[in-house]
């Protein structure tokens, strides 16, 4: 039992979540994450100055995460009706997801690059990555929305789920709050490198086995045997020397089911960085992006059967054991 409901109720509100999320989308106003997101901000201003860089930086991730899930927590247990706890933990979720937001965010630019409309791909591109797209070309747009859409369908999708499955609501809400610091203040900049250190390694540490569990499903659906071995190959051998411990199965696994060649040079902060190269296959093209979306669809569609399956058999077996009782 997980706040008052079981886990094929679980499975349940896990799928209402993500219909909730592909039929709504995200709120435009007062989106509790933006709101979080704020919240971050200042605290990254108050605390993020003078010594202790990194003792500071623990302090604020405690600040920013640990009573909005004690809240979420405290609000599932004070609700007295299973609908409604259900309900709150279903309205969770869909404010954690965002599988419509990688949708609207990376489409219109596989759009653009069809009707070789460089500058606006360009200009879409900017929207959801930091490297820079001042001057970029087809093959490196359609690489920053690809890698984009693998990672984060790990982050915004994968993750939350794995996270819901486990604690429900405010285990959805712990994650994403996470991630979204991660996201803010896990760059190795001279201002957050010390102050951001304690955010990135829990984000590490919480995507640690969603995203190998994300990685092995692109590898289940990538097309063919010969698919199937080529991303289980790119993840072995290419995930090693990629800087995150997360991002690197993730996107290996992804590009190599997609038969694709992503990574490489990209330009951050006006310097070019040498990523290492990931994938196998030909660069990937405007046409990729929309291969990409639909991998990270069927791996929700995967995981969803999956927890319904379980879920399944559990209330088989409760069934089993009343009637022999």
């Amino acid at each position: 039992m997980l706040g008052g409901l079981s886990f094929p109720a679980i499975a349940l509100l896990m799928a209402a979540g993500v219909l909730l999320d592909l039929w709504w989308g995200e709120v435009r106003r007062w989106h509790p994450l933006v709101g979080f997101g704020n919240l971050a901000i200042a605290l990254e201003h108050r605390l993020n100055q003078g010594g202790l860089r990194f003792a500071r930086g623990v302090l604020a991730w405690v600040l920013a995460v640990l009573p909005l899930t004690a809240l979420a927590a405290l609000l599932i247990w004070a609700l007295a009706l299973p609908a409604a706890q259900a309900v709150t933990h279903t309205l969770m979720l869909y404010f954690c997801l965002g599988l419509r937001s990688l949708r609207e965010h990376n489409l219109p630019i596989a759009n653009a690059l069809a009707q070789n409309d460089l500058p606006n791909a360009r200009r879409l591109t900017s929207y959801i990555v930091s490297r820079d797209t001042t001057s970029a070309s087809e093959i490196e747009l359609t690489k920053a929305s690809a890698e984009s859409l693998l990672e984060n369908g790990n982050d915004a999708v994968f993750g939350t789920l794995f996270w819901f499955m486990i604690a429900g609501g405010p285990g959805a809400v712990l994650f994403r709050m996470a991630n979204t610091l991660d996201a803010m203040w896990g760059y190795r900049t001279p201002r957050l490198l010390q102050f951001g250190c304690a955010a990135a390694r829990i984000d590490d540490a919480l995507n640690y086995i969603p995203a190998r569990l994300t990685a092995l499903s692109y590898v289940l659906l990538a097309p063919g045997l010969q698919g199937k071995r080529r991303a289980w190959q790119c993840w072995r051998t290419q995930a090693p020397a990629w800087d995150s411990p997360n991002a690197g199965p993730v996107m290996s696994s992804g590009a190599g089911a997609l038969g694709v060649q992503l990574g490489g040079a990209a330009i951050y902060h006006g310097e070019v960085e040498y990523r290492p190269v990931l994938g196998d296959g030909p660069p990937a093209t405007g046409a990729d992006i929309q291969r990409a979306w639909q991998l990270v669809v069927r791996t929700t569609a995967l995981w969803l059967a999956v927890a319904g399956a379980a879920a399944a058999l559990m209330a088989l077996r409760t069934l089993t054991e009343i009637t022999h009782a």
